[in-house]
């Protein structure tokens, strides 16, 4: 008969292992939203450097201003890792 303390660690065993796999499933999953959400914010990025808000609707220049905000409060290395995502580089 198998004592049930080798039993019980086996079990435990097993449970770790079960919530390890799921821990890594979602942490892959977290890692291509991620990446996803990056190439998202650096062509956003790109497209806001490139807007000329003189030619745009006021509605459309409140929205841009809007975004640009958002990607202004990001962190340097998070704004970093979003161009290149999408490949593209801070020009002066």
């Amino acid at each position: 008969m198998i004592p049930l303390a080798f039993r019980k660690s086996t079990m435990q065993n097993t449970i770790n292992h079960e919530e390890i796999n799921m821990l890594r499933s979602e942490v892959e999953l977290l890692m291509k939203e991620r990446h996803a959400l990056l190439k998202v914010t650096g062509a956003a990025a790109g497209l806001i450097a490139e807007l000329d808000s003189h030619d745009l609707p006021q509605r459309t220049v409140e929205a841009a201003e809007l975004l640009a905000t958002s990607i202004n409060n990001l962190t340097e290395e998070s704004l970093q890792d979003a161009l290149n995502a999408v490949q593209a580089a801070i020009v002066n």
